[in-house]
């Protein structure tokens, strides 16, 4: 089977991975060279390092390379069976994309989108009516080559075959797929979130430090991360985004805190060669 993933960014890339690992032939687009070129670089670190072999065997992981190609192009995702649109968190920017991908790929092609927050039966109205059977929300989390879970949401319009096949094609990825109702944020990220938020403020409270809140959670919870290392790997731009939409949605339970949004727009916000959370006293 031929896969495509639109957005060769973290998630994005790391998508690919997993389809190439599990033998499928995929193509992974990006609007830069550049990102299409270090996203290669990127898997190949994770590859060499031996990573994925804790979840895929050493045969698997040698020829994954080669079975992903960067492409250019929408128009080249055409004769796909599975497109996975993993671009940035934006309705506009993923509207864009889902119509041209509806434009681009053959009308049985299944579009699948990695959204973490956004409602699925909205994203859903920008691909063709005859489309939306086809469409469906397939949540990735990240380290995508690592972490089993994917919740799978269907749309008001998806074809309960369709959700079926998905279902199925991702565990023969080697993931683990729950079904979720279609809400904004899904299920885990609400539950995530309503944690992370009570976490930042216990810190503007001076209850307790990052730090120790990280380790009372992996000692006490039996988390495998705290909540400020997690949000430091994710960035807590991320974060406010995400924050930022269920609040929207659900109210002032998912308030963010003053805080992370003045950390935010400090450039404290983690990730990449960038100061965090971790450390801070």
């Amino acid at each position: 089977m031929k896969a495509g993933v639109v957005g060769a960014g973290l998630m994005g890339s790391e998508i690919a991975l997993v389809f190439a690992l599990a033998g499928h032939e995929v193509l992974l687009h990006d609007r830069s060279d550049a990102a299409l070129a270090g996203a290669i670089e990127r898997l190949r670190s994770i590859l060499d390092k031996g990573l994925s072999r804790q979840f895929y065997t050493a045969q698997a992981a040698s020829g994954a390379l080669a079975r992903i190609a960067p492409v250019s192009s929408l128009g080249e995702m055409a004769d796909c069976a599975i497109v996975t649109e993993a671009v940035y968190e934006s309705l506009e920017t993923k509207a864009g994309v889902l119509r041209a991908l509806d434009e681009a790929c053959q009308p049985g092609c299944i579009l699948a989108s990695n959204t973490s927050t956004l409602p699925i039966s909205t994203l859903a109205t920008f691909v063709s009516a005859e489309r939306r059977a086809r469409f469906l929300g397939t949540h990735y989390f990240s380290p995508v080559s690592r972490m089993k879970l994917v919740e799978v949401i269907p749309a008001f319009f998806t074809d309960a075959g369709v959700t079926e096949e998905v279902t199925a094609l991702l565990a023969g990825l080697g993931k683990e797929p729950v079904r979720v109702k279609d809400v904004a944020g899904f299920a885990v990220n609400r539950m995530l979130h309503a944690m992370l938020i009570e976490a930042v403020k216990l810190v503007e409270e001076g209850v307790a430090t990052p730090g120790d809140l990280d380790a009372a959670c992996r000692l006490g919870l039996g988390h495998p991360i705290g909540p400020f290392a997690m949000m430091d790997i994710v960035t807590s731009d991320l974060c406010l985004q995400v924050q930022e939409i269920l609040h929207d949605a659900y109210g002032e339970r998912f308030r963010p805190p003053a805080l992370l949004k003045q950390r935010v727009a400090a450039g404290l916000g983690g990730g990449r060669g960038r100061p965090g959370w971790t450390g801070d006293k």
